[in-house]
């Protein structure tokens, strides 16, 4: 499986998207500072995940989710959630 995800940075709200093969390996990377991008940006609340069986599939999706129409669908499929954590 491949897995693409939505992290919250719980110090500055910024969402993050990426793409792996171990969510759970993945996710600690991000809270230990050990990923370029997030690093000094954490702790991270994992906010959303889709599994795909092929790894080009969860790009494609990777590269929507990070698109305008993208994080439309992301805010709207988790506009309860989001208002409710601000």
């Amino acid at each position: 499986m491949f897995y693409t995800y939505i992290l919250k940075s719980l110090k500055d709200g910024k969402q993050y998207t990426g793409l792996t093969r171990d969510l759970r390996k993945r996710f600690l990377q991000h809270n230990n500072g050990e990923s370029t991008y997030t690093k000094g940006h954490g702790p991270f609340k994992l906010i959303y995940y889709e599994a795909c069986l092929d790894e080009d599939d969860a790009r494609s999706r990777e590269l929507y989710l990070k698109s305008g129409m993208g994080k439309r669908y992301v805010k709207n499929r988790l506009k309860r959630f989001l208002s409710l954590t601000g």
